[in-house]
C-alpha cells in the first residue's frame, strides 16, 4: 500500500500531508495575517529538544511593514527576485547554549532540535493553505547584527511564507523547476544494524 498526493507517490503508507509539503517560489502576494504566522509558530512550539531546552527562536517580518525591508534586504538576488511576493519572511536561529541538571552548557542538539521545529511549521501551514519555502541564501556576515542575535545564538534558515501562485508569475530560468520533487529511495539511505562499509 502507498500514499500518492501532489504529484508525489511515497513508497509506504503515509499521511497526505508529507507529500503536499512542498516548496514553491511562485506566490501571490497576499498578506499573511499575523494570527496565521503565530499559528504556524505555536506548532513549532511543540516540537521535541533535548531536555526540553527548545532552542529555536523566530524573527519575522510580515509584507508591507518597516521589518519587512530588513529582512528581505538579507537575502541574496536570486531569493530577493521571488521572495518580493511572500506574504511573510521568517528567519529561524538556535540557541547554542542549553540549561542542564549540571549547568549550562553548549547544545549538541541545537541545530537539529531548530530543524525539528521548523518541520512542524511547514506542516502546520500546508493544513492552512499556505506554504513555506526555506533557504539559506542569506548574507550570513550581516545576519546576526542586523536581526540583533544575541550571543551563542545561529542563524540557521529563513522561510518564505505565501499563497501559492500560477508557476507563470515566475522568471522563465525558474518556472522549469516549480514543481513537486521526489525523494532517494529508502535503500539508498536506510541500513539496518550500520552503515556499509567504506570503499577502500
Amino acid at each position: 500500500m502507498t500514499t500518492s498526493a501532489n504529484s508525489r507517490t511515497a513508497d509506504h503508507p503515509i499521511d497526505a500531508l508529507f507529500l503536499e509539503r512542498w516548496s514553491p517560489r511562485a506566490f501571490t502576494g497576499e498578506a499573511v495575517p499575523r494570527a496565521d504566522l503565530m499559528t504556524m509558530i505555536e506548532a513549532a512550539r511543540w516540537a521535541p529538544s533535548g531536555y526540553n531546552s527548545q532552542p529555536w527562536r523566530f524573527a519575522y517580518a510580515l509584507r508591507d511593514t518597516p521589518a519587512w525591508e530588513t529582512l528581505f534586504g538579507l537575502l541574496v538576488p536570486f531569493n530577493q527576485g521571488w521572495v518580493k511576493n511572500a506574504g511573510a519572511l521568517v528567519f529561524l536561529a538556535s540557541n547554542g547554549m542549553m540549561n542542564t541538571p549540571d549547568g549550562l552548557k553548549p547544545s549538541y542538539s541545537a541545530s537539529f532540535d531548530a530543524g525539528t521545529a521548523s518541520a512542524l511549521f511547514q506542516l502546520q501551514a500546508v493544513t492552512m493553505g499556505w506554504h513555506a519555502h526555506g533557504m539559506t541564501g542569506f548574507d550570513h556576515e550581516r545576519a546576526p547584527a542586523a536581526l540583533n542575535l544575541p550571543p551563542h545564538h545561529r542563524v540557521e534558515a529563513a522561510f518564505a511564507v505565501g499563497r501559492k501562485a500560477d508557476p507563470a508569475t515566475l522568471p522563465e530560468e525558474t518556472r522549469a523547476r516549480e514543481t513537486p520533487n521526489g525523494r532517494h529511495p529508502l535503500a539508498d539511505f536506510v541500513f539496518e544494524g550500520g552503515f556499509p562499509p567504506r570503499e577502500a
